[in-house]
């Protein structure tokens, strides 16, 4: 029993060395991303037009109230009538000149079929992401671009999926950055979606552009997380659409295999105990990486 108490202590022992280690190579914080996920979780389901989306607005507000901090409001014509939206842009400026913009959505389906859906992974675990990337850049000097964090409203359709009823947020956002010049500005576009996923499997999204989905896999080599990123090819409807469509470079980082046979994605089984701290923290490192590597070509 004396033995095995001592194997035990040096399993234990080398794991917590193990995190230390971790820490001291300055590895992302997965565990803030966490906490901050669970707190907008726990909002409840924050469709459109609903309560839950008044908190997780005013949730975001009040996190990034000392922050240099735009709030895109428009109405968006969708098939339940006019719907008020509200993209939040957080902005930490750099000394080159140009943009890396990383966006996600933050609310959930309207509720067709299921109105207890809180979108843990979807939606919610990549609002936490962000938020915690924000703590990385706060009051830090800058010398490569300047980091713009989107939190997009209406990815979600109102009834079906179509490129009328979906991604409302972005194609307005995409739109108005067309027409005042800031499109150009933008160095990379890097989208982050349902990645909070603790059985990760990112896939790599084949309408994306190459040389931008090439720093992701290059990135995510550096840190060895190979087998969690690009093992497989998909193409995929999101966010980044309406800026690829406009010439912006522009990647989605997303696993869309949630589940055995996707049986999470949209449902009231989308919850807490379905994501990972240790996928938070490779999602982590693997953005800030990539952001290095944009500010080095």
């Amino acid at each position: 029993m004396k033995a095995f108490l001592r194997r035990l202590a040096l399993v234990v022992f080398a794991g917590c060395a193990g995190a230390l280690s971790l820490a001291a190579q300055g590895h992302f914080s997965g565990e803030h991303a966490m906490q901050y996920t669970r707190e907008f979780v726990a909002i409840g389901p924050r469709w459109p037009t609903s309560l839950g989306h008044l908190k997780a607005e005013a949730y975001l507000r009040a996190h990034f109230q000392h922050d240099q901090v735009e709030e895109d409001t428009f109405t968006a014509d969708t098939p339940i009538g006019p719907v008020a939206l509200r993209n939040f842009i957080v902005k930490f400026p750099g000394k080159k000149q140009g943009i890396v913009v990383l966006a996600s959505h933050y609310e959930t389906n309207y509720p067709l079929r299921n109105i207890n859906f809180v979108g843990a992974n979807d939606g919610g675990s990549t609002t936490g992401l962000l938020m915690a990337i924000a703590d990385t850049l706060r009051g830090k000097p800058n010398d490569g671009y300047s980091v713009w964090l989107v939190f997009f409203d209406g990815e979600e359709a109102f009834q079906t999926w179509s490129q009328s009823d979906s991604t409302y947020g972005s194609r307005h956002l995409a739109a108005k950055w067309g027409r005042d010049g800031t499109l150009p500005k933008i160095k990379a576009f890097v989208l982050a979606d349902m990645i909070g996923d603790k059985d990760l499997d990112i896939q790599r999204e084949t309408n994306s552009t190459p040389w931008l989905s090439d720093l992701v896999k290059q990135a995510a080599h550096k840190f060895g997380y190979d087998k969690y990123f690009f093992q497989t090819d998909e193409a995929v409807e999101d966010d980044h659409l309406p800026f690829v469509h406009r010439g912006v470079p522009s990647v989605d980082v997303i696993d869309l295999n949630y589940g055995p046979n996707n049986a999470y994605h949209h449902t009231a089984q989308d919850t807490m105990d379905k994501i990972s701290t240790k996928s938070l923290t490779m999602d982590g490192d693997v953005f800030l990486e990539t952001i290095k590597l944009i500010n080095q070509r």
